[in-house]
């Protein structure tokens, strides 16, 4: 599947991967993932870091600007200084915040030329007839679907490109503003979250952090790792229901594929995970864009059954805030209302590894019933843990974590093992991009939306509160006089779907106190924890329970009591006497504490205005009724199969899904179904592939 994807660069062969690829370069080049050593390469150093000793970063969000009334040129998407690097940061910056450009087109744009052609005709030796400046596929067929009715009310844009520090581009777009002069807001001069980083000089900006998983290890390099803009924080997406967003996603990843540490491909393809998006938009895995290019994606922002369900918009719970206090009504069922989503590359056979590299961001909707805004009562808001400040919005107390397993190599840098099937498993978790941060909390409610951002990762999470002495359920290490209570909680949301009650994670719900289900790859959990009930400099810790031999699947969960004694715990060994640790023994190093919660008292005069959760627990009030089907539907739906396996396909092609038509490996250009809008289908898949 990855056949001549590495070649380019000094010999133009499959050897630059492994130039590149210091795990690799040891000879060590076909090494599957395993227990002791999960990533498939030598333990990752961790330079003297210790945990929970830096502050964990917020997101930043990519802002919103009202499409232009004209358009007008201006400096072209910055070339870089050859074919191996990626354009200057002060200049992409420069770029990005001028006013959109060119006019977005109902086709792919073919008139205008990708400004990296000289760059890319040199690289290649040869020159091109023809290199269009949008990545989107020509014609018709790949034109924007009904975009007279769903025309964009705004955009944003952002380029993929390599490691480098903040400079502030989004400081002034972020809807919090840094400071509010009317109500109390922790993004304000007072508030917890005023200053980004804990270190002088970060008080109500983003602009110098670098990317390093923790101050003590090495900065990316900007071939290791690519996010959009090529910045931390991670980015967010924050965008209301019936107002179409137009995202303008620009390729400027370098012009040769093999510059790349060894892993990641250089095209990509944007997914909105869980959208309501047309096909032309939706991230097809073999409609990827090369760099210097841009693609337009418009995504609508409709409600599910906006064509067939409350098509006069009569119901209030289908809309958005209005920005002072009501709503504007929508079409569409209400019952399909979104809330915690994210984008990510979804290029063919490379989606793990560059969502591995760093293309992931996330995306809140917000809707009359998620609001964002948890002092509005008005029957319809449901008030989760968010703040007051804004009409909308509000990220006080609604807290994004993007908890991803990674790896790095003997010199600190993002590394990949491109040369395994089983998944790659990375032997640290990192919490927006670092190392085992801290977060500071107030004594009240939180929401936190947790997205798994690992590749083939699953995850078991739970929540404890750290107590002095030995009064606690369960011990903490020999000596170190703590022992830890479970903390229960409740689950609100699960992959973008509000639920119909707040499930209480208290030992009632068929799972110990404190503790959440299996989380999949990709996988959002919606979660609200009280921290009222503990007192200020109390310090409360995410862990992660599940344990992982291999990329393959997730072997049974781990006793919360032999993590927190650390009768279980992975240790980097050495194990051949030359100094460096070869493997990991113990245990896997991803189970353990990741995340660490300090409790702060709530300002005067403050108050948590957020709903109880405990209200909305199963045969209490209803958060947000569900779809249903008639027995009728269900009767006469049509009803597909699907076999996920291994054993069906070939060395070449070892990946198979069958259905009644027989087996066959991911074709974009094959339509196994074809459903048609309006009919009932009872889908049935089946894992027989071993993993």
């Amino acid at each position: 599947m990855q056949e001549g994807t590495y070649e380019g660069g000094q010999s133009g062969t499959i050897e630059d991967a492994f130039r590149n690829n210091i795990a690799f370069g040891r000879g060590d080049r076909g090494a599957g993932g395993g227990y002791d050593i999960p990533s498939g390469g030598p333990p990752s150093p961790l330079y003297g870091a210790q945990s929970f000793t830096q502050k964990m970063l917020r997101f930043e969000e990519f802002g919103r600007t009202p499409m232009p009334d004209s358009y007008a040129p201006g400096a072209p998407l910055p070339t870089p200084a050859n074919a191996i690097s990626t354009p200057d940061a002060q200049q992409l910056d420069d770029f990005l915040a001028q006013p959109l450009y060119p006019e977005p087109t109902w086709a792919s744009n073919t008139a205008d030329q990708n400004p990296w052609k000289p760059l890319i005709e040199t690289y290649l030796g040869q020159p091109l007839p023809q290199a269009p400046a949008e990545g989107r596929p020509p014609g018709e067929g790949w034109a924007h679907q009904r975009l007279d009715e769903f025309a964009p009310a705004g955009y944003f844009q952002s380029a993929q490109t390599g490691a480098r520090r903040n400079l502030g581009l989004r400081d002034g777009m972020q809807l919090h503003g840094w400071s509010h002069s009317g109500s109390y807001s922790e993004f304000g001069p007072r508030g917890l979250y005023h200053n980004t980083t804990g270190l002088a000089g970060f008080d109500g900006t983003n602009a110098g952090i670098d990317i390093r998983f923790h101050p003590a290890m090495p900065l990316q390099d900007p071939l290791a790792l690519w996010t959009f803009d090529g910045t931390l924080p991670p980015k967010l997406l924050m965008q209301c229901y019936g107002n179409p967003v137009l995202f303008r996603h620009y390729n400027a990843l370098p012009v040769d594929i093999s510059a790349n540490l060894g892993f990641g491909a250089h095209t990509l393809t944007t997914h909105e995970h869980n959208g309501h998006n047309p096909g032309e938009s939706d991230g097809y895995a073999n409609a990827f864009f090369f760099p210097g290019q841009f693609y337009d994606y418009r995504w609508p922002m409709i409600l599910a059954g906006h064509d067939t369900i409350n098509t006069d918009a009569s119901d209030p719970r289908a809309g958005y805030p209005d920005g002072n206090g009501g709503i504007v009504q929508i079409r569409g069922d209400y019952r399909e209302t979104m809330s915690t989503h994210w984008f990510h590359d979804h290029m063919l056979d490379h989606t793990a590894q560059n969502v591995f590299k760093g293309n992931a961001a996330m995306m809140n909707y917000y809707s009359a019933i998620d609001r964002g805004n948890e002092a509005l009562d008005d029957g319809i808001n449901l008030r989760f843990p968010s703040g007051r400040s804004l009409d909308w919005g509000n990220r006080d107390y609604d807290v994004n974590l993007l908890l991803a397993c990674k790896a790095w190599d003997e010199n600190g840098q993002l590394w990949y093992n491109p040369f395994q099937n089983d998944g790659m498993i990375g032997d640290h978790l990192l919490t927006n991009w670092l190392y085992h941060p801290q977060f500071d909390v107030r004594a009240r409610r939180y929401r936190f939306r947790m997205l798994n951002g690992s590749v083939a990762r699953y995850f078991k999470f739970a929540l404890v509160h750290q107590v002095q002495g030995s009064g606690g359920q369960m011990p903490g290490p020999s000596g170190s006089g703590v022992s830890y209570n479970r903390v229960p909680f409740h689950l609100i949301a699960n992959d973008g779907n509000i639920m119909q009650h707040a499930i209480p994670m208290d030992g009632s719900s068929g799972l110990p106190a404190g503790e959440l289900p299996i989380q999949a790859i990709a996988e959002r959990f919606d979660i609200i924890v009280d921290f009222s009930k503990f007192a200020a400099g109390d310090k409360l810790y995410l862990v992660n329970m599940l344990e992982h031999r291999g990329g393959r699947r997730p072997e049974d969960p781990i006793s919360l009591s032999a993590i927190l004694s650390e009768s279980y715990k992975g240790v980097p060994t050495d194990t051949d006497s030359d100094g460096k640790p070869d493997r990991y023994e113990g245990g896997d190093p991803v189970v353990g504490r990741f995340l660490e919660f300090r409790v702060h008292e709530m300002p005067a005069g403050e108050v948590d205005l957020s709903m109880n959760p405990e209200d909305h627990e199963p045969g209490g009030l209803v958060m947000l009724e569900q779809p249903t089907f008639t027995q009728e539907e269900l009767s006469s739906a049509r009803r597909r199969e699907f076999e996920f396996g291994r054993s069906s396909g070939t060395d070449e092609a070892p990946w198979t899904v069958k259905n009644q038509d027989g087996a066959f490996t991911a074709d974009p250009r094959r339509i196994t179904s074809a459903p048609e809008l309006g009919e009932v289908e009872i889908w049935t898949q089946r894992n027989n592939s071993g993993g």
